[in-house]
């Protein structure tokens, strides 16, 4: 059964590693194969700056679901994020801040707050592992062999 999904990445600051950039690219385009996808890039600044930029940007996001990339967010097996895309008949928004973290505002339109681990990462390796994981999501809920339980 395809699952076409619509997902659109708010992120904070270009990626500097090129050997990341590369990798999250070709997971980007992978990902397409599932359905409509987009990445916004802004502009790294002051948390404050940053937190304006992305309610903005959520502000053209109607009828969606935003998850919220936060340290004190809850963390989910793959499985478990699989079955919360697949109840999903909304597009789903994702947000990653900057390196000095999120504005309040930010947190508070999250319809989920999301810990990808109990680690600390770069703001470059979360939209890393995030799009890894999106990608391996959809693959598993099409019938894939990329997730192996």
């Amino acid at each position: 059964m395809q699952c076409e999904r619509f997902f659109h990445i708010i992120a904070v600051g270009r990626m500097k590693d090129k050997n990341l950039d590369k990798l999250t690219s070709e997971l980007l385009v992978r990902l397409r194969k599932y359905g409509k996808t987009e990445l916004t890039v802004l502009p790294d600044s002051d948390v404050p700056r940053e937190g304006g930029a992305i309610i903005r940007e959520l502000d053209k996001e109607r009828n969606s679901v935003v998850f919220v990339l936060s340290e004190e967010g809850t963390e989910w097996e793959t499985t478990k994020f699989a079955a919360r895309l697949e109840a999903l008949d909304k597009k789903a928004v994702f947000v990653i801040g900057g390196p000095f973290g999120l504005a309040p505002e930010v947190k508070q339109r999250a319809d989920f707050l999301w810990s990808l681990s109990k680690l600390t990462f770069t703001h470059e390796m979360a939209r890393f592992l995030l799009c890894e994981q999106l990608f391996r999501a959809m693959n598993f809920l099409n019938g894939g062999t990329y997730h192996h339980q």
